[in-house]
C-alpha cells in the first residue's frame, strides 16, 4: 500500500494530458500503478498505444487509461467492480474532458460478454489486486484471448513475489522494486 502522499501525486505522465493530476479512489482498497512504472511502461509500449482500442480491466483510478488516452489511444474502456473505483475514474475522466465508457462490472464477467459481443482489444491492462493474482491467472488466461486482437498485447501488474501468470506468450518481463510487469501476447 502506498501512502496518502504518493496518492495525491498521481499523475498524468506524457500525451495531452501530461502533468495533469488524477484522483485516486480513497482508501487502501486501490493501489494506484506509481508514475515511474507508468513512465516506464508507456516508454516500452511506444507507438502501440496511438489508435489503440484499450481494456483497462481492475481500472482503480483509470490512470493506465487515461494516460494510454493521452497518448493517443483511439478509445478506451475502464472496468472495476467498486463504487469508488468507478467514481474517481468518472472524476478523472471529466476533470480531463476525456470520453470513454466506464463499466462496473466483475472483469471476468466483463470478458465473457465482451467475447460474446465480439469485442476485440489492441492492448489490455491488467492490474488486479495483488492478493488475488495466483486465483485470477487461470481464468484471466482462458478468458483473455478470446478479446484480444491480432498483435495485441496483455500488459498485467502484480507483486514480483506473487506474480500474475498468464499462460500466453509472454514477451517482456520487468521489475520496478516490488512490482513486476509482464507483457504477454495473443
Amino acid at each position: 500500500m502506498r501512502s496518502s502522499r504518493s496518492r495525491r501525486s498521481l499523475r498524468v505522465i506524457a500525451g495531452i494530458h501530461g502533468g495533469r493530476t488524477l484522483k485516486a479512489p480513497p482508501g487502501s482498497a486501490t493501489r494506484p500503478t506509481s508514475d515511474r512504472v507508468r513512465e516506464a511502461l508507456f516508454s516500452i509500449l511506444g507507438a502501440r498505444v496511438q489508435d489503440a482500442r484499450v481494456l483497462d480491466l481492475f481500472a482503480g483510478s483509470g490512470a493506465l487509461g487515461i494516460e494510454a488516452l493521452s497518448r493517443g489511444a483511439a478509445q478506451v474502456v475502464f472496468v472495476d467492480d467498486a463504487p469508488a473505483a468507478i467514481r474517481a475514474i468518472r472524476e478523472n475522466l471529466e476533470a480531463l474532458r476525456l470520453h470513454a465508457e466506464i463499466r462496473r462490472d466483475d472483469a471476468l464477467r466483463h470478458l465473457r460478454g465482451a467475447s460474446e459481443g465480439g469485442a476485440q482489444y489492441d492492448l489490455v491492462f491488467l492490474d488486479p489486486p495483488y492478493r488475488l493474482a495466483d486465483r485470477l491467472a487461470g481464468r484471466l488466461s482462458e478468458a483473455l484471448p478470446a478479446v484480444l486482437a491480432p498483435g495485441a498485447v496483455a500488459v498485467a501488474e502484480s507483486d514480483r513475489r506473487a506474480p500474475l501468470a498468464l499462460d500466453l506468450p509472454l514477451h517482456d518481463e520487468r521489475r520496478y522494486g516490488d512490482t513486476l510487469i509482464r507483457i504477454y501476447g495473443s
